[in-house]
């Protein structure tokens, strides 16, 4: 019999694996019991070709009836790319994380270089005498990767910076000045690979191992507002032009002064207050 296998987000074929269904699970709280329940259920409806999406909404459903919380913190990376479809709010979600981090941060700079005059940079951050040049990769599309022509520009840009008469000012003179790059998908080898040998650090999807975007933001609790299910679009614009990005600063939100402050449902706020207190209860 032919082992079963499964289509990626990359349109991949690959060997249908019950501990990545589990491991998956059980990232998003799930207890072991219930995590091995539901990788016996998909292990037993998978069919050949199944995709990992659709794998993804028989988990999601199951964790949705059992355990709400785990199912919220099981749409991380779909709420990621819901911050899209420009690269702007995920660049402000990314600040609002190096903030909770202790960062002084700056969105949106632009920078002179020693050969250009002028840079546009999507963040710089500051912590003591930390200072990071960023730049943020964003990806609306399942099975996007950023590659190693990105890194290799990026580098090239910040030595560049590095010699422009902003970054040799008296304000940063004993600083130690990096450039880091922050995505919501992975980094192919070839971007790892090029990266540790220049000495840029790498912010992503399962990247550093162990350390990666995701796990920052599940330990420190940092989700992002479009994890929750019953945020509209309207409000979504309305939330990242009030700077609100993260799903526990919704808890601080007054319906009644919001709703009157954007001419809006008082209503329409209370679902994701709800969600919201699911995910931090």
């Amino acid at each position: 019999m032919s082992p079963l296998y499964v289509v990626n987000s990359k349109g991949e074929k690959e060997p249908f694996s019950f501990d990545k269904v589990y491991n998956s699970a059980r990232r998003a709280g799930a207890k072991p019991s219930l995590a091995k329940e539901i990788a016996k259920i998909i292990s037993n409806e998978a069919f050949p070709g199944i995709k990992t999406f659709e794998i993804y909404k028989k988990a999601k459903k199951i964790l949705s009836r059992r355990t709400p919380k785990s199912a919220l913190r099981f749409s991380l990376k779909a709420g990621m790319r819901k911050l899209g479809p420009t690269g702007f709010p995920f660049e402000k979600y990314i600040g609002e994380i190096f903030k909770k981090q202790g960062f002084r941060v700056k969105i949106n700079q632009y920078l002179p270089g020693f050969c250009l005059s002028s840079y546009e940079t999507d963040f710089l951050a500051q912590k003591n005498k930390l200072v990071y040049v960023g730049e943020c990769k964003y990806r609306n599309l399942p099975g996007e990767r950023v590659h190693s022509k990105e890194v290799l520009a990026n580098q090239a840009r910040f030595q560049d910076i590095l010699k422009g008469k902003y970054l040799k000012s008296k304000k940063y003179q004993n600083s130690q000045i990096k450039t880091i790059m922050v995505t919501n998908t992975k980094f192919t080898n070839r971007a790892i690979a090029y990266s540790r040998c220049s000495g840029i650090e790498l912010l992503g999807w399962r990247y550093p191992k162990k350390e990666g975007l995701e796990n920052l933001i599940e330990k420190e609790g940092l989700y992002p507002v479009t994890i929750l299910p019953s945020l509209k679009g309207y409000l979504k614009d309305i939330f990242v032009s009030e700077k609100i990005m993260l799903a526990k600063d919704v808890l601080k939100i007054d319906p009644q002064k919001f709703a009157k402050k954007f001419k809006i449902s008082q209503k329409s706020l209370y679902p994701l207050i709800e969600e919201a207190g699911i995910l931090f209860r």
